[in-house]
């Protein structure tokens, strides 16, 4: 069952997957606004006191459009922390997360107690990103409320296990918020995730391509232009594997048909997010890129999506 912060007050069934370096304050709301959980990571927020006046920000926007549209009030918002042991950022950045009550926390690259409990203790709940079953079941065992199965296709950092065998899998054991996340588009990827026993949609690349976003003309304009075909995994950047633009690839003088393999041991993520390859100069997109022919507002992106999802609904009959 869902909780009420991701079912009540949604226009569409979806979060919207934070991006790094993209998103802000400004994209964040303005996914609010449209009717879908809006999210960004904490990382992005730089010095690290920036946080705290990001969240006052968003806080503040939200609750005055919510008292000029009681109608039509806004989405939650979401805010993602990266757990692996190189972020030293972590203890400052989840402090600011329970003085603002941040209603969602997306936790990745491992799985805390410590932070699950600190969100529950103001009422938050907290969903873990996973590609796999034996995460997703770590995950659930150290207190987090929710799932996010990445699965191959999803931009980003992302697994490579189909979405029908992994929301499967944890489905067969796990009752609770499922989200997926792996080439989603259109309207009709949201049903289907839906349909395959997901509850909600996880959704970041046709993001990259809205005015809101804070990527360079270049980057959105490669997202509109690009397939699938143009996505190459690979652990080269960071230390783990995900989906990136050949095209930024190729643009920096790599060959992106023959990176070399990084070792995972040396990750760092700290220096992986500010380096100047990863995230700035290499782009990361998933495989369901070929769906977005325009670089678009969030309004206009969340109407097309919603409109879809209801064609999709009425041609099955639902």
């Amino acid at each position: 069952m869902l909780p009420a912060v991701l079912k009540d007050r949604l226009r569409l069934p979806v979060v919207a997957s934070p991006l790094f370096i993209i998103s802000h304050p400004e994209l964040t709301v303005a996914q609010c606004k449209a009717g879908v959980v809006g999210a960004f990571p904490a990382l992005n927020a730089r010095p690290e006191s920036q946080l705290d006046e990001w969240l006052a920000q968003i806080t503040e926007e939200l609750a005055a459009y919510d008292a000029a549209n009681p109608g039509r009030p806004s989405a939650p918002f979401a805010v993602n922390q990266i757990v692996h042991t190189s972020n030293k950022r972590l203890e400052h950045d989840l402090m600011m997360c329970v003085k603002y009550k941040v209603p969602i926390v997306i936790s990745s690259l491992g799985a805390v107690p410590e932070v699950n409990a600190a969100v529950h203790s103001y009422g938050g709940i907290v969903l873990h990103d996973i590609i796999n079953n034996r995460h997703a079941k770590s995950a659930i065992r150290k207190g987090a409320d929710g799932l996010i199965a990445v699965a191959t296709g999803a931009g980003g950092h992302a697994g490579i296990v189909s979405p029908f065998a992994l929301v499967q899998e944890i489905r067969e054991w796990f009752d609770g918020p499922l989200l997926l996340a792996g080439a989603i588009a259109t309207g009709g990827g949201i049903l289907a995730a839906q349909a395959m026993g997901a509850d909600m949609a996880y959704i970041g690349s046709p993001f990259i391509a809205t005015h809101e976003a804070r990527a360079s003309d270049g980057y959105k304009q490669m997202i509109v232009d690009s397939s699938a075909a143009d996505i190459v995994y690979s652990n080269y950047f960071t230390g783990i594997h995900g989906n990136y633009l050949k095209g930024s690839i190729a643009a920096m003088g790599m060959d992106p048909n023959a990176l070399p393999e990084a070792d995972p041991s040396k990750m760092d993520f700290e220096k992986a997010t500010t380096g100047a390859k990863a995230w700035k100069e290499i782009w990361g997109a998933g495989q369901g890129v070929g769906a977005v022919k325009a670089v678009s507002s969030v309004a206009d992106l969340v109407d097309r999506l919603d409109g879809e999802y209801r064609q999709a609904r009425q041609r099955l009959s639902l």
